[in-house]
């Protein structure tokens, strides 16, 4: 198991629900689009947001934004400290670096003793893409073994100046490779790690490398807090994490959507009829299976378990509940009527 550490009130690692990540593409200084896109990210279910802290002004929004959000915030820091040392004394919940590139080790020791007095975790960020030159040089590239040296390097940094609560992770777009250094680093060490496929992109492609990807880890038993990045709305990548965390069992809340793939037993659109059904779900809390079922040999039979569905007839369609058929209801109101169904569980 790993250690445990805690990004505000959210614990991370030593058995905890892996917890969901996103990030904010918003210009962090402007504090009202900021706040309003964290706030549609918390009702998607977002668990712990990151801003980029690319100047000043931006250090100089933290405290503003924390006021105003309910959820932790974490600063993502590149080359320049003194940002980490502003945020750090506005409130912030925990800090992204790469300590091999915020400017020499005075510069890390400044923001460890900051991080150490006021108890905020640090995350070691290592890319395929920002690999140290001379680990490319003698590993032959962006490998593995080089990402997880580069890690623990920083590690080791970090605990010569006497800073132990830690996250750590080794992102690149490949996703054979992130999984091998994810393994690989997971043997080598008990703190916390991060999971994600970074530059993932866009939702079609972006969701099926990070399903594997991440997935993959979370079914060996490796993760303890993930983002999903893509190329789109960062809610997105709530719902896209929220459907991994499902898939690989790991989280029970929220609706399991099943739908049959259609055949040539269906006399009913629905493929349509499927896309608005998990549309209309998306924010829904209940722990609840529903099936969107093509015709009656996949619908009340075949879906017997699901706590409410339909199923497609000539036209029109047929509710039904734990198998039992509850009534039939022209194509056009199928959805509507399916909600008002759900409302009632």
């Amino acid at each position: 198991m790993t250690k445990r550490s805690m990004v505000g009130n959210v614990p991370v690692g030593g058995g905890a629900p892996v917890s969901i990540q996103s990030m904010c593409n918003t210009k962090t200084d402007d504090v009202e689009a900021t706040v309003a896109q964290i706030l549609a990210l918390e009702a998607a279910g977002c668990e712990i947001v990151r801003v980029a802290i690319p100047d000043q002004a931006a250090a100089e929004a933290v405290d503003k934004i924390k006021e105003r959000i309910h959820i932790p915030l974490i600063a993502d820091i590149h080359f320049n400290y003194r940002y980490a040392l502003m945020c750090a004394e506005r409130g912030i919940d925990a800090i992204r670096i790469n300590p091999g590139n915020i400017g020499g080790e005075e510069n890390v020791k400044a923001v460890a003793d900051m991080c150490r007095r006021k108890s905020i975790p640090i995350r070691i960020g290592v890319n395929g893409g920002s690999l140290e030159k001379e680990l490319r040089s003698r590993y032959g590239g962006v490998t593995a073994e080089a990402l997880v040296e580069s890690a623990m390097g920083h590690v080791a940094l970090l605990h010569r100046f006497d800073f132990d609560d830690i996250c750590i992770s080794v992102k690149c777009s490949d996703v054979p490779l992130t999984m091998a250094a994810y393994r690989l680093l997971h043997e080598q060490t008990d703190y916390p790690l991060h999971l994600g496929v970074t530059e993932a992109g866009t939702p079609s492609m972006g969701l099926v490398k990070s399903a594997m990807g991440i997935g993959g880890l979370l079914c060996m038993g490796i993760g303890d807090t993930i983002r999903v990045t893509l190329t789109a709305d960062p809610v997105e990548e709530v719902y896209a994490a929220k459907k991994i965390l499902k898939a690989a069992g790991l989280r029970k809340e929220g609706v399991d959507l099943i739908a049959c793939p259609t055949c040539g037993r269906t006399r009913i659109d629905l493929i349509p009829i499927a896309e608005e059904v998990e549309r209309r779900l998306a924010g829904c809390r209940k722990t609840i299976t529903v099936a969107v079922m093509g015709c009656a040999v996949n619908g009340p039979g075949e879906a017997a378990a699901a706590d409410i569905g339909i199923a497609g007839g000539k036209g029109e369609g047929l509710l039904f509940k734990k198998g039992q058929i509850l009534y039939k209801v022209p194509q056009e109101q199928l959805v509507d009527k399916l909600m008002e169904e759900i409302e009632k569980l």
